[in-house]
């Protein structure tokens, strides 16, 4: 198992050298110049043409994105050119509220989603089960940025229940984490009860039940450990999900979060800002894979005995 999560950390490697090279190579196609909003609107074209120099922006693209990495590398992430603060600190301000956010939408999708895929899952074709599908087809069809607008409409400017903005204790919370939840929700039920259907046909179950088990006994402790391995999948990439998501749901909600830092970074062409944003966003979501294919080996013993 160690070697198995030492050759899944090595590989992050390549994998951040491939996404940071692609976003910079993206970035360096957008219109707009960062030695002009460095020195801001009253710079002289002379100040403009120097600083550009001594940045290095009239440099091929490869010779900056190897200076770039070079300086990564040594564990220095740049310094804003909007801000002029230090990306890696702007980046360690604002992570925990994502993480918050991003934590609290998937503990709530988990904690509806499972319940409802198993009962629709053993009570197949009834009312529950219909309105349950229905109800998981509309979340999974709804954009992020729509849900969170239709919120705020209701509970926000009609009913005043919670804010429509920014970070002020738990209140603030739940509206974005819920737009979030809504569409991971809806993914997660219906690989849950997928699942579940096909687990609890298998001839082991029906062996169980002859043997007088209880029903509910057969249904947790037998068909709902193996049913719950692709939905193990489906929740970390959810999660992964939920971080990219977070971008226009943070935005939408004014929430200070990493996702708000990126949008507002490219728009000034923040290019040191947004490199950072999108290699945090690529290493989360690596490290929640390699802990979902951990959780594998604990919940099927077939699996470990393949790592080991």
């Amino acid at each position: 198992m160690s070697k198995y999560i030492l050759r899944r950390l090595l590989m992050l490697i390549p994998v951040m050298m491939g996404v940071t090279f692609l976003v910079y190579f993206i970035i360096s196609l957008t219109p707009g110049d960062a030695a002009s909003i460095i020195l801001g609107d009253g710079a002289t074209e002379e100040a403009i043409i120097a600083l550009r120099e001594k940045m290095g922006f009239n440099d091929p693209i490869i010779v900056q994105y190897a200076n770039y990495m070079k300086g990564l590398l040594s564990g220095d992430m740049g310094i804003s050119y909007a801000t002029g603060k230090n990306v890696s600190t702007e980046i360690i301000a604002r992570f925990p509220n994502t993480f918050k956010l991003t934590v609290t939408a998937i503990i709530l999708s988990v904690i509806i989603s499972i319940p409802i895929g198993v009962i629709s899952a053993t009570r197949q074709y009834s009312i529950f089960d219909n309105i349950g599908m229905i109800l998981a087809l509309v979340g999974i069809s709804m954009p992020s940025f729509w849900t969170g607008l239709m919120l705020i409409i209701l509970f926000s400017l009609n009913f005043r229940l919670f804010p429509s903005g920014g970070m002020d204790g738990l209140k603030s919370l739940i509206l974005p984490a819920f737009t979030l939840a809504i569409a991971s929700t809806a993914s997660i039920t219906r690989t849950t009860r997928s699942s579940m259907l096909e687990v609890i046909r298998q001839d082991y179950i029906n062996t169980a039940k002859a043997k007088g088990v209880n029903r509910k006994v057969v249904i947790r402790k037998h068909a709902l450990k193996n049913a719950l391995i692709p939905a193990i999948t489906v929740i970390g990439l959810e999660f992964g999900v939920l971080l990219g998501g977070a971008v226009l749901t943070e935005t939408v909600f004014s929430w200070p979060g990493i996702g708000r830092l990126m949008v507002q970074s490219i728009q000034t062409k923040d290019t040191p800002m947004v490199l950072g944003c999108v290699i945090i966003f690529a290493l989360s979501f690596s490290i929640v894979n390699l802990i979902i294919d951990i959780l594998y080996a604990y919940i099927d013993p077939r699996i470990k005995a393949n790592y080991s």
